[in-house]
């Protein structure tokens, strides 16, 4: 007699044979699991060390977990088709809450502190792992999988395959957060207008060199310039030559904090993060884990002519180029904009809405499925030097607390390596192109439709993408530290502060917040502020805060989108 999946729970727990979930796994196999990196036979095996091992979690009385994410689509997969999947093969159930990331970090923050248990399992970006190894309330899971997790964790579950583990590890040596998704920070542009020799010409006319991908920040501002002044139309519609968003939300933080800063050159040199002083602006000791101040009085950089003057051409280019209502718009809103046809190019573009670009019909797509748009490296600002941080990549990661019941949180980790195995992991990559696993990459299907992307692809294979970072070790307190941003920019859109009264503004209460944790403690690499000292005196020429520079708009410079696609291809960053 067959049982079905749900009655399958039933029959568990009368200690019945459960065949069920071999079928269940198969008709997911072929159903949805398709392409994969393994053959249906080794799905087939993999998927039974999940069937099997969720027998010892049920025979514990786990019946169901509840986890959270964040709201992108590839969480949203997760949400609707794998927790599903997860139950139907393994009887354990699961709510996966999709929620705004402003109210995960709260929610995470929260938990930590109390030392309360909300969620088995928390989906959070690696921005955190500063935090994590100073506080003591996460799972160090290197720990984890080597001790009391490690009869649940996945012989196949190879982190030696995974792109973004060196993120999610801190200086203590210790892997404290799974990948579960990664996206990078990149330039956006319409192709087909790029490649328009009528707007060639005028672009060369008026500037004096070539319409291409800008390479510094004076090219993208003057090719924002001659698209919104300009052309102002191109198919029938009004075009803007930026897109941005600048509502009063905590995602206006995430746009400075998702290292705007590094990209104008206001930390210092060396991947990840730019040692001593990294992409907030925060210095550390020469421990390179204690950190020390973020206002330039204090050594860091966070009010430093660099960074003011990242946030003045934030300001100047959302004003003058992007459409009107962006100033109106949160990170959620601006994200699907480029697609309606008429933005020329965004400097700061998130790969995770690569999806949506992606869908026929719409106005960034040519009739064939093919896009009309394409993704580079993101321009630099003047004070930028090589060997800085190139931009901003966000790592989605597991993450668990000490605070979760021992049996809850081995089914957690159970369903983390689920939804990350190589089973899944392909097919999670074509719906939501958040790659966490190499295999997926050089994947032949991605190879075949690598044309369908716009450049994704070959960013992800070539090595590049080593150089694009999340928020380093330097911030020691994430969800104290990161929402201090946005009040501050938030005053400098709307005129209440000037671009240094904002950037000086924020640096103090970044002071104030290491200030009070030297005063509390953590649980290693305790803040200790070094002393105030007059600007002038820390502004150098050999490392941040780097002092102004006399020009802040050197000739743009350009370089033809083929030729950058080639050094990616040939294993070169550009």
């Amino acid at each position: 007699m067959r049982i079905s999946g749900w009655l399958c729970c039933v029959a568990l727990l009368a200690a019945l044979p459960c065949a069920a979930d071999t079928a269940a796994a198969r008709r997911w196999i072929e159903q949805e699991f398709q392409p994969s990196s393994l053959s249906r036979e080794q799905q087939q095996k993999e998927l039974q060390w999940f069937i099997d091992a969720a027998k010892r979690l049920q025979a514990q009385g786990v019946r169901s977990i509840r986890v959270v994410s964040e709201k992108i689509d590839t969480h949203a997969y997760e949400a609707n088709t794998l927790a599903k999947a997860f139950q139907e093969i393994t009887g354990i159930a699961v709510q996966q809450d999709v929620i705004p990331e402003g109210e995960l970090v709260d929610k995470l923050y929260a938990a930590m502190k109390t030392n309360q248990h909300t969620y088995d399992g928390w989906i959070s970006d690696s921005d955190l792992i500063g935090t994590h190894y100073r506080f003591g309330a996460v799972v160090p899971l290197s720990d984890y999988m080597q001790g009391a997790g490690k009869d649940f964790t996945n012989p196949g579950l190879d982190l030696g395959d995974f792109i973004g583990t060196s993120f999610t590890t801190a200086p203590d040596g210790k892997m404290y957060q799974l990948p579960d998704q990664q996206f990078a920070n990149l330039y956006w542009f319409r192709a087909d207008w790029f490649a328009r020799k009528d707007l060639q010409q005028r672009f060369n006319a008026r500037f004096g060199y070539e319409l291409g991908v800008p390479l510094n920040w004076s090219a993208y501002e003057d090719i924002a310039s001659f698209f919104t002044h300009d052309v102002q139309a191109l198919d029938g519609k009004r075009v803007y030559g930026h897109m941005d968003y600048g509502k009063r939300d905590p995602s206006l933080g995430w746009r400075f904090t998702d290292a705007w800063l590094s990209m104008a050159g206001a930390g210092d040199k060396g991947i990840p993060n730019g040692l001593p002083v990294d992409e907030w602006g925060i210095r550390v000791a020469t421990d390179q884990c204690t950190p020390v101040g973020a206002s330039v009085e204090r050594g860091g950089a966070t009010n430093s002519p660099a960074a003011v003057f990242a946030l003045t051409k934030y300001l100047e280019w959302l004003k003058k180029f992007a459409p009107p209502e962006a100033v109106n718009m949160t990170f959620t809103d601006a994200g699907p904009i480029p697609a309606q046809g008429q933005i020329a190019q965004q400097i700061f573009w998130y790969s995770a809405f690569t999806a949506p670009l992606t869908q026929p019909g719409t106005a960034a797509v040519h009739a064939d499925g093919s896009p009309r748009w394409r993704m580079a490296p993101s321009p630099h600002g003047p004070y930028w030097k090589t060997g800085m941080q190139n931009g901003y990549q966000d790592v989605g990661a597991w993450t668990f607390l000490t605070s979760t019941p021992t049996a809850q949180l081995a089914a957690a980790w159970l369903y983390a390596q689920f939804v990350t195995s190589k089973t899944v992991s392909l097919r999670k990559s074509i719906v939501g192109l958040t790659f966490i696993r190499e295999s997926d990459i050089k994947h032949d299907y991605f190879t075949r439709n690598a044309g369908r992307y716009g450049g994704l692809i070959e960013f992800y294979r070539s090595p590049a993408r080593v150089a694009w970072t999340p928020t380093g070790t330097n911030v020691p307190d994430y969800p104290r530290m990161a929402r201090l941003w946005w009040p501050h920019i938030s005053d400098a859109i709307n005129g209440a502060k000037t671009p240094q009264a904002a950037m000086d503004g924020l640096a103090m209460d970044m002071d104030a917040v290491l200030a009070d944790l030297q005063r509390t403690g953590m649980r290693q690499c305790t803040p200790r502020l070094n002393p105030r000292r007059d600007a002038a005196q820390r502004l150098s020429s050999k490392g941040a805060p780097w002092q102004k520079v006399e020009n802040e708009k050197p000739r743009g410079e350009t370089i033809a989108y083929e030729r950058l696609l080639q050094a990616w291809k040939e294993g070169r960053v550009q």
